[in-house]
């Protein structure tokens, strides 16, 4: 069914109850709006779940509205499962006697929806029986979705963050919190001075000495680099090897120098006088 024809058949199983019919918003979203007298909103709610044709077999939601000197608009949406199809049912109250029947009986669900929406809007639900604090501190005063309701957070203290129009300006930002365990400087220990002043942690109180820096040796620029040693030739290391002696500067690992080529001992020959003997 479309939204027109929810509406029309709403009206037509409520009649002679003056009941008015519209389409919400939403467009593919939209839903049929039923607005009924509160004195037919339990006779309501009971003739479209068992409406054959309707069907309004689940209950979705119900909340409020404060509409202020005009009252509390009460807004129901049911649901058809089988026919997908839905409505919002609505009935206004007055301010000043904010009471309209209980749907608990129809749909036991609705029990939490009414506890909710008398904590926040101080809405009455005659026959409810059970309606006591669901959200809120019993001890808490007032009605938070009410339009007149002041935030008490706002009056007790002020606001840290960025002021908002129309606020005052006074208090300051934020106050800097530090680490649990870390004490305010000048509880207790040393009173270190700022880095830069006499030294790292330095003070007349003691504190940790400053670091004393290493000296490292100035890197030099690309044309001051010392210039590499040439490499030997091979007759020229071979020649060198065999005028050297058997320990040579190189120490007594027999380790190269830079700039030579590493050379072992001289390699024996075998006697073949010795050879033929044995």
């Amino acid at each position: 069914m479309t939204p027109e024809e929810v509406g029309r058949r709403v009206v037509e199983l409520l009649a002679p109850v003056a009941a008015t019919a519209s389409v919400s918003g939403g467009q593919g979203y939209a839903r049929a709006t039923v607005d009924v007298p509160p004195a037919s909103w339990a006779d309501a709610v009971r003739a479209v779940r068992d409406d054959a044709e309707l069907g309004f077999d689940f209950l979705d939601w119900l909340s409020a509205v404060d509409e202020l000197a005009d009252g509390f608009d009460v807004v129901l949406h049911l649901w058809s499962v089988r026919g997908r199809h839905g409505l919002l049912l609505r009935t206004r109250v007055p301010r000043d006697a904010p009471v309209v029947a209980s749907v608990v009986d129809l749909f036991p669900g609705a029990a939490w929806h009414e506890r909710e929406t008398h904590e926040m809007f101080g809405i009455d639900f005659a026959g409810h029986g059970e309606l006591r604090p669901l959200l809120l501190p019993p001890e808490f005063e007032g009605h938070p979705l009410r339009k007149e309701f002041v935030l008490a957070s706002r009056v007790a203290k002020p606001w840290p963050g960025a002021k908002e129009p129309g606020e005052s300006e006074a208090g300051g930002g934020r106050r800097p919190v530090r680490p649990p365990g870390v004490p305010a400087p000048g509880e207790w220990g040393t009173t270190p001075t700022p880095a830069g002043a006499a030294g790292a942690g330095e003070g007349p109180r003691g504190g940790t000495p400053a670091r004393p820096a290493r000296e490292r040796p100035a890197r030099p620029s690309p044309g001051e680099r010392p210039a590499r040693a040439a490499r030997p030739s091979a007759a020229e290391g071979a020649a060198g090897s065999a005028a050297a002696p058997a320990v040579d500067e190189a120490g007594p690992l027999g380790r190269p120098l830079p700039g030579e080529i590493p050379t072992g001992p001289p390699r024996q020959q075998p006697d073949p006088d010795a050879a033929g003997e044995s």
